[in-house]
């Protein structure tokens, strides 16, 4: 049941149509808007998509409005050149939305029975492929997604098809297969090091899609999991140049056991300060 009032309602479909009025005399006035197609858009489409995903992880919720509203702004810019052809405008694009939403949730807005999320994607696989008539359930998995996020959804829509593990012990097994079978192939010896390589390359492909695939069993997004980890490692190593310097040391001088001690009062002090801020 929608619970928003229909006073909210009409503020919002009001903003709405501010920024379309906004967008019209910027394209007809400014030199900068009037110059952009959608070819020049993407890239910085693509950089707002990810300080937007930037601002959810670090849970800045008034950075995450500010973020919402420039990919906002993007998604109406290319509805609008794409009008200024005859081609469609941004009222085509909500509605064919609202088609797609309504015809995948049947479960809604149909007699369909699913009771479960599993249920649900199950549907909404095979409902796609109704839709763009793909022959394969992987078809619509965009070729220029990255490598991790592309075997997220991969193993996502094989599992939609019934294609999947039963028991997340089932997959720890197989990344211990994975990794013992990678560990073989790069030290193997009495081949050339081109071939070794290849093969190597190889096995640590399959060891990463069956770690990705863990991370599905336990939960755990696994793009969002490695950004943490990079973020961590930043923290920890701009605390060791800073430290180091305090101290009167370049990193270049220093040993890596004499780094390790940084290191470690690193680990300490950003830990210390995350559980204090946790806390508040």
């Amino acid at each position: 049941m929608d619970t928003t009032s229909s006073s909210a309602r009409a503020a919002q479909l009001a903003a709405f149509g501010r920024l379309l009025d906004v967008l019209d005399r910027l394209r007809a006035e400014c030199p900068w808007d009037r110059k952009q197609t959608m070819q020049t858009l993407r890239h910085l489409t693509i950089e707002e998509t990810y300080e937007l995903s930037d601002a959810i992880l670090r849970n800045d919720l008034p950075d995450v409005r500010k973020e919402l509203g420039d990919v906002m702004l993007h998604l109406v810019f290319y509805a609008k050149i794409a009008s200024e052809t005859g081609q469609f405008d941004i009222a085509d694009v909500l509605n064919a939305q609202c088609e797609k939403l309504i015809f995948r949730h049947p479960h809604i807005y149909g007699d369909t029975k699913a009771d479960t999320e599993d249920e649900v994607k199950r549907n909404w696989e095979q409902l796609k492929l109704q839709e763009k008539g793909n022959t394969s359930v992987l078809g619509g998995v965009p070729v220029s997604l990255p490598a991790l996020v592309k075997a997220m959804r991969i193993q996502e829509k094989a599992r939609g098809a019934g294609f999947d593990w039963e028991h997340p012990e089932q997959v720890w097994e197989k990344v211990q297969e994975e990794l013992q079978e990678f560990g073989e192939e790069y030290s193997a010896p009495n081949i050339s090091d081109t071939s070794r390589q290849e093969r190597a390359t190889q096995e640590f492909g399959d060891l990463l899609f069956s770690l990705v695939n863990f991370a599905r069993f336990a939960g755990i997004n696994p793009e969002e999991a490695l950004e943490r980890t990079n973020r961590k490692f930043i923290q920890r190593f701009q605390f060791l140049e800073t430290a180091a310097a305090q101290d009167g040391h370049r990193l270049a001088d220093l040993t890596l056991p004499e780094m390790d001690v940084y290191w470690e009062t690193a680990k300490k002090a950003l830990s210390f300060a995350a559980n204090s801020a946790n806390q508040e």
